[in-house]
């Protein structure tokens, strides 16, 4: 697949977030090119044509062909409510948020998408500082989680949940602005291996190309070694966010196969199917837990025409 790489260029880079929820994640940052594509392995099974997001997850194949996920704050008559206010650069705080519906009322009845009732990604506005939490909803339907911002500036963040009687999920997205002195980060140079800590690395060959069901495939190896007992995490071996730069769409995609479902091995690599609504740069952010640690790798990827 080495020579279909043109519309696809990738990189890292440091990512220093203070996380103050349970799981631990590592730290992207670039390294060498990678070398020619390995045959496919056996177990991906998965045509072309499949949708880059099942089980009506937000994010998903219906936004792509119409206006992208995470763009409003509202839709559907469900609303994104920030509730935290006066956020600043280092500062332990309580994220508040609730979902209100067309009668004005919070929203207090949701459906599990992989294993939670609402996925919460915050991201700075120049594509660094990503974090992927769960907060915990209280009985008035306020959601909550603790957050620490480690630098200042204009964050956005998605709220991705399904309602109760919907049957697709919904990702609404609004601004927070985090006070202190910020320097926006460029956007890292594109590669095609991105590192995270502990000696892990992750590789991804594919080609993004706007319109399609593109088929992208991350291996993780540690210390050079492929990682074949890959742990499930929201009963998934790998779990995928693509923003793009600039407004920040948002793309929740999720990998081909299931844990336990007797086909899809743990590893080392990691099917996804994505299909992007334009041709641009999308920062793809990929989680996946090992030794029983959460850990995230960042890449730059361009759709169409040569990017940077």
């Amino acid at each position: 697949m080495a020579g279909s790489r043109t519309g696809l260029k990738l990189g890292g880079f440091a990512l220093a977030v203070a996380v103050v929820f349970g799981a631990a994640y590592g730290v992207g940052q670039l390294v060498g090119p990678v070398a020619e594509e390995p045959e496919p392995a056996a177990h991906e099974g998965m045509s072309g044509d499949t949708d880059m997001a099942e089980e009506g997850h937000g994010g998903g194949h219906d936004e792509a062909v119409g206006l992208p996920a995470g763009l409003q704050v509202s839709e559907d008559g469900n609303t994104l409510e920030v509730l935290s206010t006066g956020l600043a650069a280092g500062q332990p705080a309580e994220f508040a948020f609730r979902i209100v519906g067309a009668d004005g009322h919070a929203v207090t009845g949701f459906e599990k998408a992989h294993d939670k009732l609402m996925h919460l990604i915050v991201a700075r506005r120049d594509l660094s500082g990503f974090r992927h939490v769960h907060p915990v909803m209280a009985a008035d339907g306020t959601w909550r989680i603790p957050l620490t911002f480690a630098t200042a500036g204009d964050y956005r963040v998605f709220a991705d949940f399904q309602p109760k009687g919907r049957a697709e999920g919904l990702t609404l997205g609004a601004d927070v602005p985090v006070a202190g002195a910020y320097t926006p980060a460029p956007l890292p140079e594109s590669a095609l291996t991105a590192a995270v800590v502990d000696g892990y690395r992750v590789t991804l060959w594919g080609e993004l190309t706007p319109g399609e069901s593109s088929k992208l495939k991350l291996s993780v190896d540690k210390d050079g070694v492929p990682v074949t007992d890959l742990e499930p995490y929201l009963a998934a071996y790998g779990h995928l966010v693509a923003l793009r730069q600039g407004d920040l769409a948002y793309l929740h995609v999720h990998p081909d196969g299931a844990p336990g479902d007797g086909k899809t091995k743990a590893g080392p690599n990691i099917v996804f199917y994505a299909e992007v609504p334009s041709t641009g740069t999308y920062r793809l952010y990929l989680d996946f837990k090992h030794g029983d640690v959460v850990r995230t790798a960042e890449l730059t990827a361009v759709a169409g025409g040569h990017g940077h």
